[in-house]
């Protein structure tokens, strides 16, 4: 059966190297509603080339806005966690562009850190020392103290793409190991392949796991008033699957 989003379309503008936020999203995504895809230039770590990744954000958010989704959301979680005014900027500039709602990779964080009532996180990315370093101080901004956790020393999209889960899974274990007392555990990062891990983990660790993918599907879900849906992404998409509404 095709599905053409007939409930609600969800824009995205993603890094051009990333090949996983795709197939995610649209499996945590409930029947009727779809993702349309526009990219930006982005598949490298360094300062420089996370701050270029906006400079065709606007012709990028017009493209989009031909397809009439119901929502555009800016999808990288380095760039819109760059610095805490960052995402408030993204998201003006697309609305500004295209005429429709927009959000970020970040205010999806926030969100569902809110909804979870998790103040207390293990930060587990595959980045690079200072995209690490500066996610980790964005949180501290909004009042989220990281508890522990780790970070891999990637620098490209490409390279995220082929972490093994199994690596990721383990990252998480030991940082639990090394920081006990969290709340939740966020692993960072919208080129990793991640989904399949929040359910296991959430059961071994008794803490609720949020990704980039996962809080970017609920975010945008929320906001246009639906329920998720999918089943077997974690409590903060509903355990076992919620009803689709509106």
């Amino acid at each position: 059966m095709i599905d053409y989003g007939d409930r609600a379309r969800i824009g995205l503008l993603v890094p051009s190297g990333n090949s996983v936020a795709e197939p995610e999203i649209q499996a945590m995504l409930p029947a009727g509603v779809t993702a349309l895809v526009t990219r930006l230039a982005l598949t490298g770590s360094s300062a420089a080339e996370l701050e270029a990744m906006l400079e065709a954000l606007e012709p990028a958010a017009r493209l989009l806005a031909d397809a009439r989704p119901d929502l555009i959301a800016f999808h990288c979680t380095a760039v819109s966690t760059f610095a805490p005014e960052r995402a408030g900027g993204i998201r003006a500039r697309i609305e500004a562009a295209s005429g429709l709602p927009a959000c970020s990779t970040a205010d999806g964080i926030l969100a569902a850190l809110a909804a979870l009532r998790a103040r207390r996180l293990l930060l587990v990315t595959p980045y690079i020392e200072a995209v690490h370093a500066r996610e980790t101080a964005w949180l501290a901004a909004h009042g989220i103290e990281v508890l522990g956790g780790s970070h891999l020393g990637i620098n490209t999209n490409a390279e995220m793409a082929r972490l093994p889960p199994a690596v990721i899974a383990e990252q998480v274990h030991a940082a639990a190991r090394a920081a006990p007392g969290a709340e939740a555990c966020f692993i960072s990062c919208t080129a990793i392949r991640s989904a399949g891990l929040i359910a296991p983990l959430e059961a071994e660790l008794g803490m609720p796991v949020i990704t980039s993918n996962q809080v970017i599907a609920w975010h945008a879900l929320q906001r246009l008033g639906l329920s998720a849906a999918a089943a077997g992404f974690g409590r903060l998409m509903g355990g076992a699957g919620g009803r689709l509404e509106g």
